[in-house]
C-alpha cells in the first residue's frame, strides 16, 4: 500500500477528488452529510456536563483538570494519506477524552523500543518502585495487564479510587451502578477503568523520567509534522517528583475528570496515518512495527480490545467496518478510524456515537467497485 504523507503543518493536507481515490463522490457526500447531521447529544458545556454527573454522581465526579466548551461536529476522511472529504472546523482544538488512551499505547511502544520496559509480561514493580505495586493485589500486575485493561489494580491515585470505575458498563455510561464488584486476580478480568489507565500513565512517566507530553511531542507529533495547537493537561492533584527533583504533572488517559489531550482533527488524522503505516512516517521508523501488531491483537478477555485501541476482530464493535479496522475512541463522539484493508483514516469529532457505524458503512459503500 502506497501512502502519501502530508507535509508538516501549516502546509495543507494533499487533496484529491474522491473519484481519483476510488470513491463514488455522491455516496461520499452522503456519508459526510450524515455525519454532519448527527451531532453528539452532549451539551457544549463539558464542565457542566461532567459536573452534573455525566460519568458518575457526587462526590466521585469532582473535576480535577481543566475543561473547556466543546466545538461543533467536524471531521475528515483520507485514503492512502490523501484528503478526500472534510466538514466542520477541522482546526478546532477540543478535548478528546479516551482517544488519549491510544496515544499512551504509542508511548508504551516507544518505551519498549528504548529498553525502558524490557518485558511487558514482567511485573511493573520490577521497574517502577513508587509504592503503587507493593500490595499482594498489585504486585503481579504486568505492563500487558495495564495495556489491555485487565490489571485489576487496586488503590487510589490523585484523589480517585479505582473502585469508582469498578463494574463500569460503557453502554449505560453515567447511568449504571458502579463500585460494588469484588476484585479478581490480575489478568483474569477485563474492565474499562480510567484510574488504572492513569496508573499506567504514571508508570510510563516514571520510566521516561520526562513529562509524557514532552515525549509525545518529540517522538510522535513533531516527526509527523503536527501543529503546536494541542495540549495534554494533568490534574491539579497529579504533580509528582522525578528522580532529578523536578516537579511535573502526570497526565491522564482521558478527560473523565477533566484535563487530558486537547487536539484538532487534522493532527488526529496524522496520528491515525502513523498507525495505518504501522509506526513509520515517510521512511522514518518512529514506533516499532511489531508494536502495532501487538496493539491490534485481540485481548483474550475481550475480542474488541487490544493495547488501548478498540478493535473490530469479531465484527461487533462496528458491524459496518472491516474486521482489521481499529479505533482510538473517546466519550462524547470522538473517533479516529484506521482501516488497513482500504487505506482509510477518518476522524469524527462530536458525532453521535449511535451514528458512527452508519457513517463507517456509508464511507465503505462509497468505495467504487
Amino acid at each position: 500500500m502506497s501512502i502519501t504523507f502530508p507535509a508538516a503543518d501549516p502546509f495543507p493536507w494533499p487533496k484529491a477528488a474522491p473519484a481519483a481515490l476510488g470513491f463514488d463522490a455522491a455516496r461520499l457526500d452522503e456519508a459526510v452529510a450524515f455525519a454532519a447531521a448527527h451531532e453528539t447529544p452532549w451539551p457544549r458545556d463539558l464542565a457542566g456536563h461532567i459536573g452534573r454527573g455525566g460519568f458518575e454522581p457526587p462526590p466521585d465526579n469532582e473535576v480535577l483538570g481543566p475543561l473547556w466548551p466543546r466545538g461543533g461536529p467536524c471531521g475528515l476522511v483520507t485514503r492512502h494519506g490523501v484528503l478526500v472529504a472534510r466538514w466542520g472546523d477541522t482546526r478546532e482544538v477540543s478535548q478528546t477524552f479516551s482517544v488519549a488512551k491510544s496515544y499512551l499505547s504509542m508511548l508504551a511502544g516507544i518505551a519498549v523500543a528504548d529498553g525502558l520496559i524490557p518485558d511487558i509480561d514482567r511485573p511493573v514493580r520490577e521497574t517502577v518502585d513508587d509504592g503503587g505495586f507493593d500490595t499482594p493485589q498489585n504486585a503481579p500486575v504486568t505492563w500487558r495487564h495495564l495495556l489491555t485493561n485487565t490489571s485489576e489494580w487496586e488503590g487510589e491515585l490523585f484523589g480517585k479510587a479505582d473502585a469508582i470505575d469498578r463494574g463500569r458498563n460503557l453502554g449505560v455510561e453515567g447511568q449504571g451502578k458502579k463500585g460494588s464488584r469484588a476484585l479478581a486476580a490480575p489478568g483474569t478480568h477485563w474492565e474499562y477503568n480510567d484510574v488504572r489507565v492513569n496508573r499506567l500513565s504514571l508508570a510510563l512517566l516514571r520510566r521516561f523520567q520526562r513529562p509524557l507530553p514532552e515525549v509525545f511531542a518529540e517522538r510522535v507529533l513533531a516527526p509527523i509534522g503536527a501543529s503546536r495547537d494541542w495540549r495534554w493537561d494533568g490534574y491539579r492533584t497529579s504533580w509528582v517528583t522525578l528522580e532529578d527533583g523536578r516537579r511535573v504533572q502526570s497526565v491522564p488517559g482521558g478527560t473523565h475528570w477533566g484535563g487530558g489531550m486537547s487536539i484538532h482533527a487534522e493532527d488526529q488524522a496524522r496520528v491515525g496515518l502513523l498507525a495505518l503505516a504501522r509506526g513509520a512516517w515517510a521512511g522514518t521508523r518512529l514506533i516499532p512495527e511489531e508494536w502495532f501488531a501487538l496493539s491490534t491483537q485481540p485481548c483474550p478477555l475481550n475480542a474488541q480490545y487490544g493495547f488501548l485501541w478498540w478493535l473490530n476482530a469479531d465484527g461487533t464493535r462496528f458491524p459496518s467496518a472491516a474486521r482489521d479496522a481499529f479505533f482510538a475512541s473517546g466519550a462524547g463522539g470522538n473517533l479516529t478510524w484506521v482501516d488497513p484493508s482500504s487505506g482509510i483514516v477518518a476522524v469524527l469529532r462530536w458525532t453521535d456515537p449511535a451514528a458512527m457505524d452508519g457513517f463507517v458503512g456509508r464511507v465503505r459503500a462509497a468505495i467504487a467497485g
